[in-house]
């Protein structure tokens, strides 16, 4: 469906050819019939709409078209997405569920075929997508990549099932994403020899010059967790063609203030030439994954956007396929209701569970974990010991960590983690990558154990419990997800990220650092369902240090 043939003009915006000028965009059946070189005063600027150029859209707790709604307000046209969330719950089935909801409006969502489910064999996941589970997926014109593969020790040490998954994207034309924090040198060279083209996952300058000099493409990460943009802004002034932007994580609350409109205005406000800006922004993810995204060019797809001014870039309207999709800060995406998904079947606990026997001057291992990034270090403290068991040492920050199986009953596993911050209460959530079971750090085993029946109780979410009072923020597609509609979930999300920074967390976002602490294939120590996990050597590690 399209809006009848209309004419706007402003100030062309034309990156590719690094000019901008008067002119008239024409558009007829959702397609740019001309633009005209004229000698209009309009003071609007008007040029190609913006790209994600990694996300996983069940971060943001929304379902697809709930994501699209809040994102178009911000200049924001398609997204380059990987399902690989809702892939380990519940395998094709939720991918599939992503492409069907996200084809319910005029928003451009690309989604790539998950590589990594489940991301180790060291946790329980919910499902598994299979080789032939790829290639079914790859037949489908809209799977245009496959999604991050994080195996890169299967891919340096050719393990068969990996081979197999990378033989058929080339197979298919393909690009394939690469995922490889810290992979520097011969090895970072022999994964990207391999037929890996991107990653989002440098955290560092040199890492990043490392990888661009073997061909690799970069994409500076700005999300609610992991923040790279600082480190490796400055590689734009010279590999403007090698840069992308993208967001990976993105919780409501910060969707709902801003997308990759934000790191356009901070990368301009460094100096940056704004077409090199624009063409991460805009240009360079339809081009490396031949998106069919248009990029103001006559017979182009109408996907273009307004802005009031090259400073400010506040975006006055957002045009997919010639609809007028957000004006003025207001989505014209209507609300519907989304069928929902699950895949959750566990007992309630008891506080009992997750107690930790050890003795009097015993260390324990700690995860310390840093705001703004994914990975962690490896600390051994003094177990603060109560009846011959380890407790949160709140004085110290030293707190329990558990990771309970959402998809089966067994017994939790129980860690202690440093820099969560909590003084009181506990924390809960079963958005906890990549396997999606229940995350939970507390200041006592009591309110550990009422927070994660919280969450078993509502099949999926996040909650903050501290003395009587308690809130829930319900994710009943998937366990990781709402069906609601995305500016109500935005707020109650931003009243459970407030309670749990009352409680004394100094998280900029407590519930996203939480949830990537169960993220095993991002070193240094994390939790699994399993047990604590080393992510340097690959092995289960105890979490007393005996002796």
């Amino acid at each position: 469906m399209y809006r009848r043939a209309f004419s706007l003009s402003g100030q062309i915006v034309d990156i590719e050819n690094q000019e901008v000028y008067s002119g008239t965009v024409n558009v007829e059946n959702g397609r740019i019939a001309s633009i005209i070189r004229d000698e209009n005063t309009e003071s609007q600027y008007i040029m190609p709409g913006f790209i994600d150029a990694h996300v996983h859209v069940e971060s943001s707790m929304l379902v697809p078209r709930e994501f699209a709604r809040l994102a178009v307000v911000h200049g924001t046209v398609a997204t380059v997405s990987d399902p690989h969330e809702i892939g380990n719950v519940l395998g094709l089935k939720g991918v599939e569920y992503m492409l069907e909801n996200g084809a319910q409006v005029p928003f451009k969502f690309y989604f790539g075929a998950p590589s990594c489910v489940p991301a180790t064999p060291f946790e329980t996941a919910g499902a598994e997508i299979t080789s032939e589970d790829i290639e079914e997926l790859f037949q489908r014109e809209e799977i245009k990549y496959l999604a991050e593969m994080m195996n890169w020790p299967g891919v340096l040490n050719h393990a068969p099932v990996v081979t197999q998954k990378i033989t058929l994207a080339q197979k298919f034309g393909k690009q394939i994403d690469g995922h490889a924090p810290g992979l520097r040198g011969e090895q970072a060279k022999a994964y990207i020899e391999a037929g890996m083209t991107t990653d989002h996952e440098c955290f560092t300058k040199e890492e990043a010059l490392d990888k661009l000099k073997y061909g690799m493409k970069i994409l500076i990460r700005e999300g609610s967790a992991a923040k790279n943009f600082e480190a490796l802004i400055e590689l734009l002034n010279d590999y403007p063609d090698m840069i992308m932007f993208c967001s990976d994580d993105k919780h409501p609350d910060n969707l709902v203030e801003s997308h990759i409109n934000e790191l356009v205005k901070r990368a301009l406000a460094k100096g940056i030439d704004i077409f090199k800006v624009l063409k991460a922004a805009c240009i360079n993810p339809v081009k490396h994954y031949k998106l069919e995204v248009g990029l103001l060019r006559e017979g182009d797809p109408a996907d273009f956007i307004v802005v009031n001014n090259l400073q400010d870039f506040e975006v006055r309207q957002t045009y997919i396929n010639g609809n007028l999709v957000a004006e003025n800060g207001k989505t014209n995406i209507e609300f519907a209701p989304s069928t929902l998904v699950n895949n959750f079947d566990t007992d309630l606990k008891k506080p009992e569970q997750f107690k930790m026997v050890a003795s009097e001057g015993e260390k324990v291992r700690v995860i310390e974990a840093f705001d703004g990034q994914l990975i962690t270090h490896q600390l051994f403290e003094t177990a603060k010991i109560e009846n011959g068991n380890a407790v949160s040492d709140v004085e110290n920050d030293v707190l329990k960590i558990t990771v309970v199986n959402r998809y089966q009953n067994a017994e939790p596993a129980v860690a202690f983690i440093k820099n969560i911050g909590l003084k009181s209460g506990a924390v809960a959530s079963s958005v906890g990558h990549d396997s999606h079971n229940i995350v939970a750090v507390g200041c006592d085993d009591d309110s550990i154990c009422r927070a994660v029946n919280l969450i078993i109780k509502a099949k999926g979410g996040i909650c903050a419990v501290d003395g009587p009072a308690e809130k829930l923020l319900a994710l009943p597609v998937a366990g990781i997800m709402s069906a609601e509609d995305g500016y109500e979930v935005a707020q109650q999300y931003s009243q459970i990220d407030a309670m749990a920074k009352a409680m004394g967390s100094t998280l900029a976002s407590p519930f996203m650092t939480l949830s990537f602490m169960a993220l095993l294939v991002i070193p240094a120590l994390k939790l699994s369902d399993k047990g604590l996990f080393d992510g340097e050597s690959f092995r289960f590690v105890d979490a007393i240090e005996k002796g």
